[in-house]
């Protein structure tokens, strides 16, 4: 590895500025679980100068990207940009790169980027109202293949997708959804692969532009921060808006737009997603719907917020042994809470802790659900809103 890129990963994620104190270590979920992980170390290394023995550990693709160590370093280290910049220099060295689902979900992607006609829409029922052009777009994501993929799970990650469409037609959209939409991209540049990450990332802005969209509301956070803050960094700003879907809820709630019922499940508590979270600062949002619900209760869970544990694996790498504790440590917690129901607004923590309640050995008593789902399942209008504009006042 030339000494420029060493010097420019340095550079750019402050990593000479690392005064060894360990916070990050003391911080990450995996180093709990993995004695020989240590986020430190692995900056230290890169600052001697010994990349060679980083592309050749496993530890590099073990970083969930949960960004709890970037938020709490002292010397403002940037570490999950530091493990996007080595798995991007370890691709160039056509290294073996870490895979989870035998590459499935990094192939889908890679397909993507070809342009080729897609049936995305096929999901959306004729009890649901959708534009080919108009001011709002829900951005559905990779839930179509999440579909296919998880199957063997027994969940429907389209659900949510349809449920999100439900709630925005209850609030008078009819949003547009587009079968030019791609995945974002994010889990490829978080691999290491930029050049199709971009190639994706310039499909969905001209997919954008082209919709007439002016909000684009989303269900997936890791969607969200990519196009809101991400795209921006490689193509530019735009004047497009992008929000999450709970904050759109949140508001028509507080404006009485959007009125919940009470539900047959009375003990919640709220798995705080890492992207929606400690990335975008989205913590109240979820909480207060989740709180409008007449006669139910929302049970504190242990390290919430900003302290909220990863759900697991990141970008769909390094799904091991240890981040299946990592998921049980979570539910553990989140049934101590005395709670029926584990609420997430994230697919993805969804998929990990479907996929950790799986296993034939697992005798948990909690439940898992999608706060879209929540929402559509008790929602009713104190009237019929048909002027999508209404939401902005």
């Amino acid at each position: 590895m030339a000494k420029n890129s060493i010097d420019e990963i340095i550079k750019k994620t402050n990593s000479y500025l690392c005064i060894d104190c360990g916070e990050c270590t003391g911080s990450c979920p995996v180093s709990r679980v993995n004695v020989n992980y240590s986020p430190r170390l692995n900056v230290e290394k890169m600052v001697l100068g010994y990349f060679d023995e980083i592309k050749k550990d496993e530890n590099i693709w073990s970083c969930l990207v949960c960004g709890l160590c970037s938020k709490r370093c002292p010397s403002d280290v940037k570490y999950d940009e530091f493990i996007k910049l080595s798995r991007k220099e370890i691709r160039k060295h056509n290294e073996k790169l870490n895979y989870s689902h035998n590459r499935i979900i990094q192939k889908s992607m890679e397909i993507m980027t070809q342009g080729n006609t897609q049936k995305r829409t096929e999901w959306i029922g004729k009890e649901l109202k959708v534009s080919k052009k108009g001011k709002f777009l829900y951005f559905t994501g990779c839930l179509p293949y999440f579909e296919v993929i998880f199957e063997y799970l027994n969940i429907h990650p389209l659900e949510t997708a349809g449920n999100a469409v439900k709630i925005l037609n209850k609030l008078g959209i009819e949003p547009v959804v587009n079968n030019s939409e791609v995945c974002c991209g994010r889990d490829l540049l978080f691999n290491g692969d930029e050049e199709n990450f971009l190639k994706l990332a310039k499909i969905n802005t001209k997919m954008l532009k082209e919709s007439g969209a002016e909000k684009v509301v989303f269900t997936c956070p890791e969607c969200l921060e990519t196009l809101k803050e991400i795209y921006p960094e490689y193509l530019g700003k735009t004047d497009v808006e992008f929000i999450h879907i709970t904050q759109l809820v949140e508001e028509a709630v507080k404006k009485g737009k959007l009125e919940l019922d009470s539900s047959s499940i009375k003990k919640f508590t709220y798995q705080d997603p890492c992207i929606l979270g400690r990335g975008l600062g989205l913590y109240d949002e979820p909480r207060n719907i989740i709180k409008s619900i007449p006669e139910t209760e929302l049970l504190p869970i242990e390290r919430e917020r900003e302290n909220s544990i990863c759900c697991g694996p990141s970008a769909w790498v390094s799904c091991t042994n240890y981040t299946k504790r990592i998921q049980h440590v979570r539910l553990g917690q989140a049934e101590k809470t005395g709670a029926e129901v584990l609420i997430t607004a994230c697919p993805k923590c969804y998929i990990h802790f479907s996929c950790a309640l799986s296993g034939d050995d697992e005798d948990y008593k909690i439940k898992l659900m999608d706060i879209t789902t929540l929402i559509a399942e008790t929602m009713k209008s104190k009237k019929k809103h048909t002027d999508s504009h209404r939401l902005e006042g």
